[in-house]
């Protein structure tokens, strides 16, 4: 006998009024647009000449509407930032239980492109924000061919982003010219049969969907995305099923922000994904998804004044998803 299904139910409570929230999000950018901490990544060389003092700050509530603050709308590469919209795309595609066997859903502790990562789980990702896992997911996004696999990814993309993304040539030039270890990965996991495509292939179709262009703006719409159930605040649009960004926000929760996920999660309470060129994404399931931008890293990889925005956010707005208070006739 099979249990009958109970229907999933979702609380998530709703943002303060919209004036507070305009303010927050000013005070935010304000205390640490001048924080100097972390540096510019230099490994993809046209990275390293960003310029250090950009900061934008944006917050997109799950009906539209935007909170910004600072450099919102200064284009930059989505990087990492797309491992978690590719996640979504192929969650789709595959489903929940091809996505916990295939790509896994669990930290590994160690850096983003970690091949001893992959060696100690037997040639298996651990999930898909790293970058062996990311390769995968890419190389299991649908399409009979390279081309293919690459369109789908950039419309789903740009469905999360509301409008259509560019890529960035010279970004693209950059990383294709240095991503030796990408490809080494690609071919281990090749060599443990994990890799259902050719790895340059695999690679390359990755590579371009890291070198699309974002805003901290579209950052934020495409986080508000995966907070409203899988559709677009701005289009209207059902991208993908509320179940897949359940998934998604899982990964997200556990594995987004690397080996200091676990770090970020006690701090600050949100699911979210960063990326080397300094953008971020935290979305708060049923309220909204907040988008940062300043190239400044830390050691992870992940924009200082970004975190410090969000964790400021996450504290002012009541978005820590662990937070709670007890009930009214519990209070003295």
């Amino acid at each position: 006998m099979h249990p009958v299904p109970v229907p999933q139910v979702a609380s998530t409570g709703a943002l303060p009024p919209w004036e507070r929230v305009e303010e927050l999000v000013q005070e935010a950018h304000a205390a640490y647009r001048d924080d100097d901490s972390g540096e510019v990544a230099d490994y993809i060389p046209v990275l390293a000449h960003a310029d250090p003092d950009l900061f934008g700050l944006c917050v997109c509530e799950v009906d539209g509407g935007m909170h910004v603050a600072g450099d919102v709308d200064h284009a930059f590469s989505v990087q990492s930032i797309s491992k978690a919209f590719v996640l979504a795309l192929v969650t789709q595609a595959r489903g929940h239980d091809a996505v916990r066997e295939q790509l896994g859903v669990d930290s590994t502790g160690q850096p983003f492109d970690s091949i001893v990562a992959v060696e100690q789980a037997g040639g298996h990702p651990r999930n898909a924000m790293v970058n062996a896992g990311a390769l995968v997911a890419t190389a299991l996004v649908p399409g009979g061919s390279v081309d293919e696999r690459w369109a789908a990814v950039h419309d789903g993309l740009s469905r999360f982003a509301g409008r259509r993304l560019e890529l960035d040539e010279d970004v693209l030039a950059s990383e294709m010219a240095g991503n030796q270890r990408n490809r080494a990965v690609a071919h281990l996991l090749a060599s443990h049969g994990r890799l259902p495509q050719d790895p340059a292939e695999v690679v390359d179709v990755y590579t371009r969907q890291c070198s699309l262009l974002v805003t901290a703006r579209d950052v934020a719409v495409m986080g508000a995305t995966l907070a409203d159930g899988g559709v677009n605040p701005l289009t209207g649009e059902r991208v993908v099923a509320a179940d897949v960004c359940r998934d998604t926000l899982a990964v997200l929760a556990t594995a987004g922000m690397y080996e200091w996920s676990g770090r970020w999660l006690y701090e600050v309470g949100l699911p979210a994904k960063s990326g080397v060129a300094g953008g971020l994404v935290a979305v708060t399931p049923g309220k909204a998804g907040i988008g940062a931008f300043s190239p400044r890293l830390d050691g992870a990889g992940s924009t200082v004044r970004g975190q410090r925005a969000v964790a400021h956010l996450a504290r002012s707005l009541g978005l820590n998803l662990f937070a709670s208070d007890a009930h009214p006739s519990h209070r003295a």
